[in-house]
């Protein structure tokens, strides 16, 4: 009966990490390739100015640039996942993620989009045919601003899990020495690079551990007086 609940858990959670997942780099890598849409627009045509590149941005949008970038991201999340060998669960670290964009066919996605939407708004009267034909022409630049932007993406998000991980052995060391004025030091630093990690299960579980540890010696006048059944307690997620 308890395997049976504690496997229930442990299958919620999966499951909502993997929503989490979906949701963050929906979020960051959208941002990335709608950055570099922009600023491939504004390169590929110089002579506009800034009303008349918000305009066309807003067209391209209205006809499913903004729906279409989250659609090409999802599927290459599920080609991706399937591709590198994972057929359920979430990510278990970064490298799997961009292994998995990578091999999802992200910029095909994206190429196909943005030949979609581009001709929708010609057809509608919206642009000519000269610009649309001349953002077709550069598209190959923005692509490549894409796939480049998502590698510099997937880096950062690499230092920053190096960052969380080497703050987390910090914070341990101090908890061990009980110190806690060092402790508070590196649980900030964990807070903030938490905020713009993928979130990854086992980073997840630690960070919540060391949460509710660190609020139980806070709460407890830094106290580290400890019992068992708090100790515990606190490492219950």
């Amino acid at each position: 009966m308890e395997n049976n609940i504690s496997n229930e858990i442990n299958l919620k959670n999966n499951l909502e990490n993997e929503k989490e997942q979906k949701s963050f780099l929906e979020t960051t890598i959208g941002k990335t390739i709608n950055t570099a849409i922009d600023i491939g627009i504004r390169t590929i045509l110089p002579d506009y100015i800034e009303n008349q590149i918000i305009d066309l941005k807003d067209n391209l949008i209205q006809y499913g640039l903004k729906d279409g970038i989250k659609r090409s991201i999802d599927d290459a999340i599920n080609i991706g996942k399937s591709a590198i060998g994972i057929l359920t669960g979430n990510f278990e670290n970064i490298s799997q993620a961009q292994n998995a964009i990578r091999s999802g066919g992200i910029i095909d996605n994206v190429s196909s989009l943005l030949d979609d939407v581009i001709n929708k708004v010609y057809k509608n009267g919206l642009i000519n045919y000269t610009i649309a034909n001349t953002i077709k022409q550069g598209k190959n630049s923005i692509l490549n601003n894409i796939e480049k932007n998502i590698e510099n993406t997937f880096n950062n998000q690499t230092k920053t899990l190096n960052n969380t991980e080497k703050y987390i052995n910090n914070w341990k060391e101090k908890f061990e020495n009980n110190d806690f004025y060092g402790m508070e030091r590196e649980y900030k630093k964990i807070e903030k690079e938490i905020n713009n990690l993928m979130p990854i299960e086992k980073i997840i579980n630690n960070v919540r551990i060391i949460e509710n540890l660190h609020n139980l010696i806070k709460n407890n006048g830094q106290d580290f007086n400890l019992s068992q059944e708090q100790i515990q307690l606190a490492q219950k997620l």
